[in-house]
Formats: C-alpha cells, structure tokens, sequence
C-alpha cells in the first residue's frame, strides 16, 4: 500500500485549481503560478507576501491568502479584466511546507494542494535506514499528530498537507548507536581524566 502512496507522481495535480483542492488555501510564503496567454507580464512564480497579497507590481493589490482557491481564482480574474474580457490564465497553487527527521533531504517544500503525506515524505527522498514511517508526526497550527503512513486506512492514506505543514519522520532507536557508543564515550573521557589528576598528583 505504502509502495503505492510514494510511486504516486505527486505533481500530478499541479495542473491549476481542480475541485479536490478547491477547498484548499493559501498562506504568506505560498507560492501561486499564474500562466495568462500571451501575457508575459502576467505570468510567473509569486510568493505571497505576510499581508496575503502577490507580491509582484502588477498583482499587489490582490489579496489571495486565507481564501478558498476558488475565490483566488476569482479575484484573479476579476483583476485581469481590466486588461483583456476573457482572459484565458491557469494558477498552480503551491503550498510551502517541511518535512524534516529522518528524511534523506530534510528542506522546506513548496506542493500542490492534494499532496498526501506519504507523497511529501518521498518529495524528501523517502525514509533513512533508520526512519520508522510507522511513526511521522504531522505539526499543524500548533496542534501534533501522530501518522502510521504504511496504514491500511483510507483516511490516513489519502490525509493531505496543509499550508505550513511540518513532517517529521521519527528515528528507529539503535542501542549500540543511541546508548553504547555514547555511555562508552563518556566512560572514556572520564578514564581519560581520572588519568590526568593521578598524574598531576605525582
């Protein structure tokens, strides 16, 4: 099932606002590309800046942040006929998100709505030997949850990301790496210390 999840092209829905992420919205640091034909003036990657609006000179005015991307869309349009009727424009929302832990590529991530978590942990190069997929806390708003993404259950299986998302992939315990190595380490500072006092009291 796992196998499934993460062999899932997970750029598939960059394709604009579908009906699935309809529902979804963006926040400050977002991207949104905006494709207008044939203007170039119009088109390009933008981030959305702290006061929810684009930041490019043309689209400042536009407020685009903590909307259903159905109204993105909307205001977008509304603004672009002020230079064509009909104007014929695409957006690919992406929202930025980190997904971090045990990871082979912990970094921040900028995603497509209907990105699931299993998807954006194999965006980050999937797990590490040591990454247990069993355990991947999702933090969001403040608020943690714990994720068994190899589940069988649909609904964890399709859980998507939300703008601000952190995924951490929890680490599998070693004990000769997490308690021998390091309790030995000290045992031998100590050793070594032990040894330096005897010698200074000769």
């Amino acid at each position: 099932m796992l196998s499934l999840l993460l062999a899932t092209p997970f750029l598939a829905r960059a394709q604009g606002v579908t009906a699935d992420s309809g529902s979804a919205m963006l926040a400050p640091g977002d991207l949104l590309r905006i494709t207008v034909w044939r203007r170039a003036e119009f088109s390009g990657d933008f981030v959305i800046a702290p006061d929810s609006t684009i930041t490019h000179p043309l689209y400042r005015e536009v407020k685009v942040a903590g909307i259903p991307l159905r109204m993105t869309e909307e205001r977008i349009r509304l603004f672009l006929t002020r230079y064509e009727t009909t104007p014929a424009f695409v957006i690919s929302p992406l929202l930025r998100i980190f997904v971090g832990g045990e990871v082979r590529q912990p970094s921040v991530y900028n995603v497509p709505p209907g990105t699931t978590i299993a998807q954006a942990v194999a965006q980050a190069g999937g797990p590490t030997e040591r990454g247990i997929l069993k355990e991947v806390t999702v933090v969001r708003h403040q608020q943690r949850e714990r994720l068994d993404i190899t589940s069988s259950d649909s609904r964890i299986a399709t859980k998507e990301v939300r703008s601000g998302d952190q995924i951490i992939v929890a680490r599998r315990r070693n004990f000769f790496l997490d308690v021998l190595a390091p309790s030995s380490s000290v045992f031998a500072a100590t050793a070594s210390l032990v040894s330096i006092i005897i010698q200074l009291r000769r």
